[in-house]
């Protein structure tokens, strides 16, 4: 039997099941020939599959923790103003809710990340083995697409916002090849915004649009460019990759299948989800709140400000909160994550692209550009498919009110998501908290910490220790 190796530990690809451990004789990536791992179309197609699976958690054991099916998806909320501790809960990431992290408590996207880009990078050193055609391009446009991804969320997370940072602002190293044994240096994040926008616009030009929902399509890639121009705030090209993602797909999910898409049932409006079966062990939703038999159990509960924005019409109200009573006090919990009407709880497909994101990325686009007209579109088009019974007001919105009810609407819309802590962020506002305090009515414990101001180093978060105790060619954030 051939033996398949992915990445920098021993994790097999998928597709290679039903073998005895003699079999399952692992090397490590870099000590394994090209001849044997990349063979076949179907061998690029395992190695495409496994470039995925890394963004979840994987399979049942898998160390090192998951990177679309945890933190991407709850920190990002949990640092920001949208989630409040419930002190009934396990106070778990507690350090990252209080901004109290460092190099010793530190969220380790990275080496969830760059096992993910190994793998990426693996299928693009091989690529020229594939004959030219639709094929090879495709499966290189899929890794590129991922490597920009994760490229871009740990420029997100580790250096500061394209807009704010200078020419010598470091941001990540970024890594094109499989070589286990190098140590490369962090580039700058002007640096890494152009690398990563090299690799989508070559993805777009190359990828397919048929690989399923799980997996990058041409619609995504686009998708995900309109977001890197966003944050670079470059507005026409923010406008134009989206305008190209919704020529392909532009329903932002109807009012009457929201509320499914959420439990697995409909994929109405997402354009790449990652998948999670229940035998994965891993649950996306544990890092909110667990059920027993004394309730709901929440981590964090929804901050009541936000809350409070939510119109009783809005049929992400009830999709994404429900209330309940834990230990003697309601709380409003964030039910996003639940699970699917089966199976185990907490367990659902992470949403990584969806047009609703895609609409709102152009609406604030072209409002930036005083195309009020146009941008109002594309809101009207969102919250017509939101709001039972909206109906556009005659006095048409323009101007900073647009401006407004955009960025409104995105934290409606996004909530719980992994955007809001890198909304503020990129827009170089401070993060204030509500005087609310963790309950159903917003009694009970206020937030400890209420004020991460712009230009805080902690906008910035700390490189692990034991990266850098690895690596003498990475160096640690100021401030920490």
């Amino acid at each position: 039997m051939k033996k398949y190796i992915l990445t920098l530990g021993i994790f097999t690809l998928i597709g290679v099941t039903s073998c005895s451990d003699k079999e399952l004789e692992l090397t490590p990536y870099n000590s394994v020939t090209d001849t044997q791992a990349f063979e076949s179309e179907t061998d690029f197609d395992n190695a495409a599959r496994g470039m995925y699976a890394r963004n979840v958690g994987g399979l049942s054991g898998l160390s090192g923790g998951s990177y679309y099916a945890g933190s991407s998806i709850s920190l990002p909320d949990i640092m920001s103003d949208n989630a409040i501790m419930s002190r009934t809960g396990r106070l778990s990431n507690r350090f990252f809710h209080e901004w109290r992290y460092n190099g010793d408590i530190a969220w380790d996207l990275w080496t969830q990340a760059y096992t993910t880009i190994r793998r990426a990078n693996g299928i693009l050193v091989n690529i020229n083995k594939l004959p030219d055609g639709t094929a090879k391009n495709n499966f290189k446009g899929e890794a590129l697409a991922v490597r920009a991804l994760a490229h871009f969320d740990m420029v997100k997370l580790y250096g500061k916002a394209f807009t704010q940072a200078s020419d010598a602002d470091l941001g990540i190293p970024y890594v094109t090849s499989i070589d286990h044994s190098a140590k490369p240096s962090r580039e700058t994040v002007k640096s890494n915004y152009a690398k990563i926008e090299a690799d989508l616009v070559e993805a777009a030009s190359l990828i397919g649009n048929g690989n399923g929902i799980y997996r990058f399509n041409k619609v995504a890639v686009y998708g995900l460019l309109s977001r890197l121009y966003l944050y670079e705030a470059q507005w026409q090209k923010a406008a134009d990759a989206a305008t190209q993602s919704l020529a392909l797909s532009s329903s932002p999910g109807s009012i009457a299948n929201f509320s499914s898409i959420w439990k697995d049932a409909s994929n109405d409006g997402v354009l790449l989800k990652l998948q999670i079966v229940d035998k994965d062990a891993v649950s996306p939703g544990v890092e909110y709140s667990q059920s027993s038999a004394s309730g709901v159990r929440s981590e964090y509960v929804v901050d009541f400000d936000l809350f409070r924005l939510y119109k009783d019409n809005d049929i992400r109200k009830t999709a994404y909160i429900g209330s309940s009573t834990f230990g003697g006090f309601r709380y409003n919990n964030i039910i996003k994550y639940f699970g699917r009407a089966t199976g185990n709880a907490n367990v659902v497909d992470p949403k990584v692209i969806r047009v609703a994101e895609v609409l709102l990325n152009r609406a604030e686009a072209l409002a930036q550009l005083n195309k009020d007209a146009d941008a109002l579109k594309d809101l009207n088009a969102l919250r017509a498919s939101r709001y039972i019974g909206f109906v556009a007001a005659d006095n048409q919105e323009g101007g900073t009110a647009l401006k407004t009810e955009i960025d409104l609407q995105r934290r409606l819309e996004l909530a719980f998501e992994g955007h809001r802590f890198f909304d503020i962020k990129r827009k170089g506002l401070s993060i204030a908290r509500s005087n609310w305090g963790d309950r159903y009515d917003g009694t009970g414990t206020t937030y400890g910490f209420k004020s991460l101001t712009v230009g805080d180093a902690r906008f910035q978060l700390p490189i692990p220790t034991n990266e850098i105790r690895t690596n003498a060619n990475v160096k640690q954030n100021p401030g920490y």
